[in-house]
């Protein structure tokens, strides 16, 4: 598929800078770009990433020079460039596949339009699937489960009896929502289990990433408020409370009872531990450990975590270590002080 370096910009509403009939053929991005090919540049702070650049165009902010570069100048590169690779590149929506045959459906479970059931794909007793669902192969849900309009669970997802979900929640493969909760009662020498009686909430546009967990409340639900994003390989405990909008990276793991507000961010390798509060807009650095509350707002780092700043001054001081303990060993010298070290 060709097209002009104008149809491209027409179709993101950008401005075109340059030859506006050069052909395109093809949307990459910078480090393999090359001729007849368009790229593109999120902001004037990656300037540098352009010498060596193959590419025969550019989408780029609307503040960034020419450079001999025809460019196409948009509000969102971004967002304009995944709109090019689409239209290059994309591929259509699979056809409604049905319920397939192969796949396993209680009789008194029930399905919405337009929805694709595919082969091996398990729906419990009483379950309700919304319209336009897809239901990978291999996806199994329990009993009593509700999935709103146009949900996407993928290969051996795996929803625990009662799991609800939210619209155009999608599950990405081998996820499993509904998994008892780490409880046990230490009595007469043992760990007994204490049953885990609640179930999983996950609200709207909620993308959960492959391999993660999130277990079921105790005798509440533990829920995951709308929008939120969460990356593969994280572990979410019984009676969790995530709020609107988060972003919670992969193996990032947050104990029982915590809690969440809006727009909260915590990074790779995170560790939250249980019945703490992390507040609207906080931010939680990659292998932080969380052993109290956070204020909204706040950024920390560190195990265990601390405000940013102070966590940079403890870094910038243990980086100093071998040249402080010297000098501790000189004015002990000097003081006549056996080292006892």
């Amino acid at each position: 598929m060709a097209v002009t370096l104008r149809e491209l910009a027409e179709l993101v509403h950008g401005e075109v800078h340059g030859d506006g009939d050069l052909l395109i053929t093809a949307a990459r991005s910078l480090a393999d770009a090359g001729p007849g090919d368009v790229t593109f540049l999120e902001n004037d702070k990656h300037l540098h990433l352009l010498a060596g650049c193959q590419a025969s165009a550019l989408v780029a902010p609307a503040s960034l020079a020419a450079n001999g570069f025809p460019l196409i100048r948009v509000a969102d590169p971004l967002a304009a460039f995944v709109t090019i690779v689409r239209h290059l590149h994309g591929r259509a929506e699979p056809p409604i596949h049905g319920i397939d045959p192969r796949a396993f459906v209680h009789p008194t479970a029930t399905i919405g339009s337009d929805a694709s059931v595919y082969p091996f794909a398990c729906l419990g007793e009483g379950t309700a699937v919304g319209n336009r669902c897809r239901l990978h192969s291999g996806v199994s849900i329990g009993r009593y489960c509700r999935l709103g309009d146009d949900v996407v669970l993928h290969p051996n997802v795996v929803l625990y009896d009662g799991t609800i979900l939210g619209n155009r929640v999608i599950v990405h493969a081998n996820a499993v929502l509904g998994a008892d909760g780490f409880g046990y009662r230490f009595q007469n020498g043992r760990h007994v289990k204490v049953p885990q009686l609640g179930h999983v909430e996950v609200g709207d546009d909620v993308e959960i990433g492959a391999c993660t967990a999130i277990d079921r409340g105790t005798f509440q639900a533990t829920r995951i408020g709308e929008g939120t994003k969460i990356d593969n390989l994280v572990q979410i405990a019984h009676n969790c409370r995530i709020g609107r909008h988060n972003l919670l990276v992969s193996q990032m793991g947050i104990a029982g009872s915590s809690s969440t507000g809006d727009y909260v961010v915590v990074a790779g390798q995170a560790g939250i531990v249980d019945h703490v509060h992390i507040g609207d807009g906080a931010m939680v650095g990659a292998q932080a450990g969380v052993t109290k509350d956070v204020p909204a707002g706040l950024r920390i780092l560190g195990s265990p975590a601390t405000p940013e700043r102070e966590q940079k001054r403890i870094l910038m001081t243990l980086e100093r270590l071998p040249e402080i303990r010297k000098e501790v060993q000189r004015i002990k010298q000097h003081l006549g002080i056996k080292d006892e070290g």
